[in-house]
């Protein structure tokens, strides 16, 4: 009576191993079909790779082939810019005086302090030359606005540079600014005046911004308002710009 219930046991045994190693074998197949599909993508990108690099190679090969006289004159050009930095070297270079500003790109070469002659008050004050400044501002304490024949005018009072007296000026007031100081919430409203600047070789009427820089070394600043398309600041150096003709002379007017 036994013998039959054995003989149902080694069947479901069977039957159950068989099912296990199909789905073995099925695991199997997805494994290889997805390590079939990763290796065709490597081989599609490595194709991809190569064909971009001979695209690479041709157009080099194409730009020496047509381009070397472009190649040799950027060389030459950036070889020669250099040597001419250096007058040291050549013996047919005229040696340049304190008198004479330097000059590069046909611009006045500036250092990032510089002496400056304001007019009025017809003195000459050491200036920070700041490119990031937009507007000149000049020391100014005891600020007055007032009116005289209809027009508006400005008095206020600064520093002599070497006297330490304290000067007054009157100038016609042109307009206000508003800057924001850093730290300070709202921006102040500030008069602008008019005054002549001669810095080495360089003479002109620019607007200056009215402000109390007691807490600056400098009281004076020049921004771009007069360096713009006339100077070019090297901040690593100091008072490169001599005195001009005028100024040596005491003729000016």
């Amino acid at each position: 009576m036994s013998i039959p219930h054995l003989s149902t046991g080694k069947t479901c045994l069977s039957r159950l191993l068989i099912v296990l190693i199909v789905a073995m074998l099925g695991a199997c197949n997805a494994r290889e079909d997805q390590l079939s599909e990763r290796e065709a993508m490597i081989q599609a990108r490595e194709s991809e790779l190569v064909n971009l690099f001979a695209e690479l190679v041709e157009t080099r090969k194409f730009l020496e082939r047509n381009q070397p006289d472009s190649l040799a004159s950027i060389k030459e050009a950036t070889i020669s810019a250099k040597t001419d930095q250096c007058s040291c070297d050549d013996v047919n270079a005229v040696p340049s005086t304190p008198e004479s500003p330097g000059k590069m790109d046909g611009k006045t070469l500036l250092g990032g302090i510089e002496n400056v002659y304001l007019d009025p008050p017809g003195l000459e004050f050491s200036a920070r030359i700041d490119t990031g400044a937009r507007t000149s501002s000049l020391n100014a304490m005891d600020i007055v606005e007032f009116e005289r024949d209809g027009k508006p005018f400005v008095k206020f009072k600064l520093t002599h540079p070497e006297t330490g007296e304290i000067l007054e000026l009157t100038r016609r007031l042109r307009r206000h600014v508003r800057v924001k100081e850093r730290g300070d919430r709202e921006a102040q409203r500030r008069p602008v005046v008019r005054m002549r600047v001669i810095l080495a070789d360089i003479n002109e009427q620019i607007d200056f911004t009215l402000e109390n820089r007691s807490k600056f070394k400098y009281q004076v600043l020049i921004g771009r308002n007069l360096l713009n398309d006339l100077a070019i600041v090297d901040v690593s150096k100091n008072f490169t710009a001599g005195k001009t003709e005028a100024l040596e002379a005491g003729n000016v007017n």
